[in-house]
């Protein structure tokens, strides 16, 4: 009994680990030829010689070679070109990656990632892997999320290589170092970890690649699929690492001695740790001068504090609060509800909710229906139901610059975030009034402050406080002000510009 139960265990956890390993992990060469060839887009022929002494078998998915440079260079040499053995074939061949192997594991990667696979005879266990990769991928264009007047008008594309070239010509350092990995279990999505050797801190580096080694997931399409696995927090609403598509905030990223993931299939890069405050500055405050930059700085903060607490503060003053209403408004106030059967709590969500639905019906349609219905939309919806009585025309006003504000926010990710904010603080409003949006925003601070960015605060340098680092948060100073990197960041090498200040003296004429 006990050996039938052995052997039933045994049965069972051998079963599962081959369907975690990726389906194909334990077959030969020779198997997982016959498995590939069962596609239709993979093709297995034989090539001879001019002199028709030798022949090879060649193997490739034609879907992921260039078949013009197969044919050129590749079959043109085996045929015309004297050989007798795979290391003849190896040296012979005009490419820079040739090798020789045996592994099904490295076999079926390589075959999958645009390679040839050579081999003399049809069983044979041992062949040679040639890189003939084709990518299809579009061109650079402008930037759609963070588009910028001023500064540079490319962003990152679908394609890896394409995206490390954008930032290698920014970059012309050779401690620009670039680590690769594989994940996905399925998919093998190739994940380029990026940073500066000898500025960049280790702990950060180690950090990240820490968390990518834990990751077992089947398939990665994106990258906000890599920011949900390795979050300091997965249950809260705020990101937690930088999204951007601009290679010019990556390359300042990289330089302050930060981590950059970059992900195959994504044309957004990962930076981390990052910040609170990072995520209301756009990358074109550095191009503008610092009091221009600073001062839309604070018309950022001030319209995301507005977007949250407008309507909540709107509530709650009608609901508990009358006598923080002026005198002269208290009659705006009277005729616009006079009319509303509403309470101030209803009808402020119901407008919330069709703005909600307006911005989501834009997002997903065409661009030129979806600025249709936008404008129509909210210019139709609002008017009918001032006029049918729902709701009151200070609050329409209301709604609309707050949803307006909500734009402001030069981060998508962000703006999603503050677009959920209201409606907590709404609900706090309805029950205690301004008691109650001061106890959500306690605990909004209190959630913040708990927040880690790859184990580094996510308030900083608000708290913990660094004077240091608030040169670059909610206002910029000068870049003669800004001669060290981030504190937060423990860089290697802290300085970042050394400032040789000379005087001369000189009379009236120059001299």
């Amino acid at each position: 009994m006990k050996n039938i139960f052995n052997k039933l265990f045994k049965t069972k956890t051998r079963s599962k680990s081959k369907s975690d390993s990726g389906l194909v992990e334990n077959l030969s060469v020779i198997e997982l030829l016959e498995q590939m060839h069962k596609s239709v887009d993979f093709l297995r022929f034989t090539c001879h010689t001019e002199d028709g002494r030798k022949k090879i078998w060649v193997n490739y998915y034609y879907t992921l070679i260039d078949t013009d440079f197969l044919h050129r260079d590749i079959l043109h040499t085996i045929t015309t070109r004297p050989w007798n053995s795979l290391e003849d074939l190896k040296d012979l061949l005009p490419i820079e990656i040739v090798t020789i192997s045996k592994d099904a594991n490295e076999i079926r990667g390589k075959l999958l990632s645009g390679f040839m696979y050579l081999q003399l005879h049809e069983h044979d266990q041992i062949g040679l892997l040639v890189r003939s990769e084709f990518v299809q991928t579009r061109a650079v264009s402008l930037p759609e999320v963070e588009f910028s007047v001023i500064g540079p008008k490319e962003s990152f594309v679908e394609n890896i290589d394409s995206n490390l070239n954008l930032i290698r010509r920014r970059l012309k350092t050779p401690m620009l170092t670039v680590e690769q990995k594989q994940l996905g279990t399925i998919s093998r999505t190739k994940i380029a970890i990026m940073y500066i050797d000898g500025i960049t801190n280790k702990d950060n580096v180690d950090t990240v690649k820490e968390r990518l080694s834990e990751v077992q997931y089947d398939h990665i399409n994106d990258s906000s699929y890599i920011t949900q696995l390795i979050s300091d927090n997965a249950n809260t609403i705020f990101p937690l690492l930088l999204d951007t598509e601009r290679p010019d905030r990556v390359t300042s990223a990289l330089v302050e001695g930060k981590v950059v993931i970059m992900v195959d299939g994504s044309p957004h890069g990962l930076i981390g740790p990052t910040t609170l405050v990072e995520f209301f500055s756009s990358f074109e405050d550095y191009y503008l001068s610092y009091w221009l930059s600073s001062f839309f700085r604070l018309i950022r903060l001030f319209g995301v504090a507005f977007s949250i607490l407008v309507t909540p503060v709107y509530v709650a003053v009608l609901t508990y609060h009358y006598e923080l209403i002026p005198k002269d408004l208290l009659s705006t106030l009277i005729s616009s509800r006079r009319e509303v059967p509403l309470p101030p709590i209803l009808e402020a969500i119901f407008l919330e909710l069709t703005i909600e639905l307006l911005r989501e019906a834009g997002a997903r349609l065409p661009t030129k229906v979806g600025q249709t219905i936008g404008i129509v939309g909210g210019i139709v919806i609002g008017t009918a139901s001032v006029e049918a009585g729902l709701t009151s025309n200070v609050l329409l006003i209301i709604v609309a610059l707050a949803a307006l504000a909500s734009f402001t926010t030069p981060v998508y990710k962000m703006g999603n975030t503050i677009r959920l904010l209201r409606f907590p603080f709404l609900l706090f409003a309805e029950l205690w009034g301004l008691l109650g949006i001061v106890f959500c925003f306690s605990i909004l601070a209190t959630h913040l402050l708990r927040l880690t960015s790859l184990n580094k605060p996510y308030l900083e340098p608000i708290y913990p406080p660094r004077v240091q680092d608030m040169k670059d948060a909610l206002l910029r100073f000068p870049f003669s002000f800004q001669t060290k990197r981030p504190e937060q960041l423990r860089t290697q090498k802290a300085e970042r510009m050394t400032m040789k200040k000379k005087r001369k003296t000189k009379d009236i004429d120059g001299e």
